[in-house]
């Protein structure tokens, strides 16, 4: 049984997550030779005050200042 942890910016659309989901279940289906009701994914949503890429936090980025702000509008 894969389990599966995904860690997501949050402010991303339940359709979005689901559409996510399914894709990655196909994935599993068709690389790992998982049954479909067997692939669970747990989605984390995380706030961009509590992430760093190259010890710069998200929220105080430039280079992801676009990304952050379109997740905060949603």
């Amino acid at each position: 049984m894969p389990n599966i942890t995904v860690e997501l910016l949050k402010g991303r659309s339940v359709e979005q997550r689901r559409d996510f989901a399914r894709a990655v279940a196909d994935s599993a289906v068709e690389i790992l030779g998982a049954r479909r009701q067997d692939v669970r994914m747990v989605f984390t949503e995380i706030t961009a005050d509590i992430v760093a890429n190259g010890g710069v936090l998200a929220s105080e980025d430039d280079s992801r200042a676009g990304v952050v702000a379109a997740l905060a509008d949603d």
